[in-house]
């Protein structure tokens, strides 16, 4: 009973193609409209463009050397939206990935950061940050997975601030195959106040 099913439905495939070839060769040899004439193009859909789906990440805009990256939310709820920087090394290598985002009023912190790092760094040295000449500040990394080590920072309001008066600021690693070397990356501050103030606070 299969077998007969099998060829059935074959013979129904060399059908249906021998019937679309026929139409295929009456259309080739048909006198073209005269829409066709005027412009070949006139029967081609030109489609349209699809936006994000739900879940998918994408570019809102820049801001400077800041990207505001959001995720698609479900209809009827805001897109989380943070600022991002690629932070690469001398040679143009990717190295970190830094994402900032703001915080509701009355929180510990005004911002907040997740630094993403290779597996190879050195946890125990710690993530260590710099605006410009100001003071060093050192954070802890939380948890690591296949995509890396992260450190999730906090930064108060004052931080924000110097953050908005900087041009620079230096994220410091140190390589787990090289503790007595360190890494120093750059993360520019150029576009930072106007990517920040247009990040929208989560609920």
């Amino acid at each position: 009973m299969r077998n007969t099913l099998k060829s059935f439905f074959i013979a129904a495939l060399l059908a249906q193609g021998s019937s679309a070839f026929a139409q295929e060769t009456d259309t080739t040899t048909a006198e073209p409209t005269q829409n066709q004439a005027a412009d070949p193009a006139a029967d081609l859909d030109l489609g349209e463009p699809v936006g994000p789906q739900v879940g998918q990440p994408y570019v809102l805009q820049t801001f400077g050397d800041w990207a505001m990256r959001c995720v698609k939310a479900a209809e009827g709820r805001n897109d989380p939206c943070n600022l991002y920087q690629l932070l690469t090394d001398e040679n143009g290598a990717a190295v970190a990935e830094f994402n900032l985002f703001r915080l509701p009023e009355g929180s510990r912190a005004a911002a907040g950061a997740t630094v993403v790092v290779p597996l190879e760094t050195l946890l125990t040295q710690q993530l260590m940050l710099t605006v410009d000449e100001g003071e060093a500040r050192r954070y802890p990394f939380t948890f690591c997975n296949a995509a890396g080590c992260v450190a999730r920072l906090g930064f108060t309001q004052a931080e924000v601030e110097q953050f908005k008066a900087g041009s620079a600021a230096t994220v410091r690693l140190v390589p787990a195959a090289a503790p007595t070397e360190e890494v120093l990356l750059n993360l520019s501050l150029s576009g930072f106040t106007a990517g920040f103030e247009g990040v929208v606070i989560p609920n």
